[in-house]
């Protein structure tokens, strides 16, 4: 509770926080945003493929003329990396490939790195934070995203004295949602395909939040930073409003739904006939927990904290998250505490490549949100005995062999590079963590 106080000693020193951002889109342009109204914090780098793109981006957020001139927008990720008196990197590019690459170059460079990039974090991101960690450096997960949120919350529990039942997040889900591709995705937002493309948005990336692939890659994450388990045949999406966490979120042998305690889950906003789940948490985050003494579920009752039946166990909750209008958390807990929002410790979720139909060999995929696969989160060592294809990896790639609606894509179904440098890193990162398992 002190970030500000750190930082206005720095700005006052005229040492303030610099920042390369990498990526302007959605999130990096809400950063932006708020980057005028924190004194002592600047962002003098903008790296994007497009940088007429970042310099309009500025605008729309409300930079001045001044600002953005004093700024330098640049198409060089790697220059920008290794150039400058910079504190933080910041990746928010969502490329897998690119995101480890740039991840690599900063911890080369000795900068922390802000890891907007979920995809690169779930790909590779074991292996990147213990290649950060050994160098000195911070690798983290990013403020303002679910992951970060979940594992503050998870961290709060624990450093409490409560056993953490469940974690994760909510969102819109049904099961038919697995197989929706572009062509089809903006009936199930309420919008025309006009509607969406006047407002610039993608529906490829729309998709990787309704088929579950971005879901399983967060949870993937959040497993990861947290040391909690996977389900063992991927994400439920139980539909459950936040009064109702605490008794859906409980182990089955306890009346609920989960498998067993301290495990990741996602929530669903629609009951499995569609109607809307009252009170939902599609925006927010949760944690399950559960008291470790009559006295404490004593106070849980006493505080007014809605539990389940028994009284044991009950949940806390974040009903929004702001994206990358809070990221600033992030960088300054890098830059000013040596501190991490979230970095994953270990290898406990994986996110495999799911036909989404029944795919004949010679196809391509296409990835994240495509029209051939959607991402199912599995336990790692369950993904690395059955070789299964990362969703991070299962772009461009063409089949070898036939592979049936529902079924996992493996290594063996596809051509791959075995020299292409994000694949050696993907199999480093296997190598290094199987040993766990």
């Amino acid at each position: 509770m002190n970030l500000f106080r750190l930082l206005q000693a720095r700005a006052s020193a005229g040492k303030p926080v610099r920042v390369a951002l990498i990526g302007a889109g959605k999130f990096g342009s809400m950063f932006l945003a708020q980057v005028p109204h924190v004194p002592g914090l600047e962002v003098p780098i903008i790296v994007d493929i497009d940088r007429d793109r970042a310099r309009e981006a500025c605008r729309t957020v409300g930079w001045d003329a001044a600002r953005i001139a004093a700024t330098t927008f640049t198409d060089d990720g790697a220059r920008a990396i290794a150039g400058g008196a910079m504190d933080v990197v910041v990746e928010a590019t969502g490329n897998p490939a690119v995101g480890i690459k740039h991840a690599r170059a900063a911890i080369a460079a000795a900068k922390h790195i802000v890891m907007v990039n979920v995809e690169a974090d779930v790909l590779a991101g074991p292996l990147l934070a213990e290649e950060a960690r050994k160098a000195g450096v911070v690798y983290s997960l990013a403020y303002g995203d679910q992951p970060a949120l979940t594992a503050e919350m998870v961290d709060w529990a624990r450093a409490t004295g409560f056993r953490v039942v469940a974690a994760g997040k909510g969102t819109k889900y049904l099961p038919a949602y697995h197989d929706v591709t572009p062509d089809n995705v903006w009936q199930h937002y309420g919008l025309t395909a006009g509607e969406a493309q006047s407002a610039g948005m993608n529906p490829q990336m729309f998709n990787s939040f309704l088929d579950g692939t971005k879901s399983a890659i967060e949870m993937a994450a959040i497993a990861n930073a947290c040391g909690l388990d996977v389900p063992t045949s991927g994400l439920l999406f139980p539909p459950c409003g936040v009064d109702d966490l605490p008794h859906v979120m409980r182990p089955r042998e306890r009346g609920g739904v989960l498998e067993r305690s301290g495990v990741v889950e996602v929530v669903s906003s629609l009951e499995r006939d569609g109607r809307p789940v009252f009170r939902d948490l599609r925006w927010g985050v949760y944690v399950v927990l559960e008291a470790p003494n009559d006295y404490a579920a004593d106070c849980f009752r006493q505080y007014g904290l809605k539990t389940d039946a028994s009284g044991r166990y009950a949940a806390m909750y974040k009903p929004y998250h702001l994206i990358g209008l809070e990221l600033g958390i992030s960088v300054l807990s890098a830059a000013l505490r040596g501190e991490p929002t979230g970095q994953a410790y270990g290898f406990r979720g994986d996110v495999a490549a799911v036909a989404k139909r029944n795919l004949r060999a010679g196809e391509m995929l296409d990835g994240e949100g495509g029209y051939t696969v959607w991402g199912k989160l599995l336990p790692a060592p369950a993904s690395l005995k059955a070789g299964a294809l990362p969703i991070g990896l299962a772009h461009r790639v063409k089949l070898r062999h036939d592979v049936a609606q529902g079924e996992a894509v493996r290594w063996s179904d596809v051509e791959f590079d075995a020299n292409n440098e994000t694949v050696k890193v993907r199999k480093a990162m296997e190598a290094a963590f199987a040993a766990q398992h």
